[in-house]
């Protein structure tokens, strides 16, 4: 196995992401090994799933540790999520199916919330009028009823 790796800048000059620039020399290496020095070399920490599995060759010179890291996880249908300074690496399916419970839960939560309306009693303006200008500047989903007996506007926002 041939392994070699040169990084700029040094560690004693902290730099920002697009200054770390890459030279990789590796062949038939696990992938854990390729995200765990590059992640190293740009100040990250990482969690890898445990069924991630890949031997990669790569030989890369003068990348942004981004561009390499995308890269690597791209030729072993992998995927990541950053989270702060923690890169999470697993297979591609598994956060699109992540991404998809985080989505359906969030829109349950909403749908959960109680419904609450706010009635505003109007003096110099008619509730009548103003509820359908008032409609066009709510976000969707929201809901203007308006009473003309009392001249008030009842908002349901989402």
């Amino acid at each position: 196995m041939a392994f070699a790796l040169g990084a700029t800048p040094t560690p004693s000059q902290p730099a920002a992401d697009s200054e770390v620039r890459l030279s990789l020399d590796v062949r038939e290496v696990d992938v854990k090994d390729v995200v765990g020095l590059l992640a190293e070399a740009a100040g990250r920490q990482t969690v890898v799933d445990a069924d991630v599995a890949c031997r990669l060759t790569l030989k890369l010179k003068g990348i942004a540790w981004r561009a390499a890291m995308e890269s690597a996880l791209r030729a072993c249908r992998l995927g990541i999520e950053e989270e702060g300074r923690i890169l999470r690496v697993a297979p591609l399916q598994r956060l699109v199916e992540e991404g998809q419970e985080r989505r359906t839960l969030a829109e349950e939560q909403a749908r959960a919330r109680p419904v609450e309306w706010t009635a505003v009693r109007l003096s110099y303006a008619r509730a009548a009028e103003l509820a359908p200008v008032l409609a066009k500047f709510l976000p969707p989903g929201s809901q203007v009823a308006f009473d003309t007996r009392t001249n008030t506007l009842f908002v349901k926002s989402p």
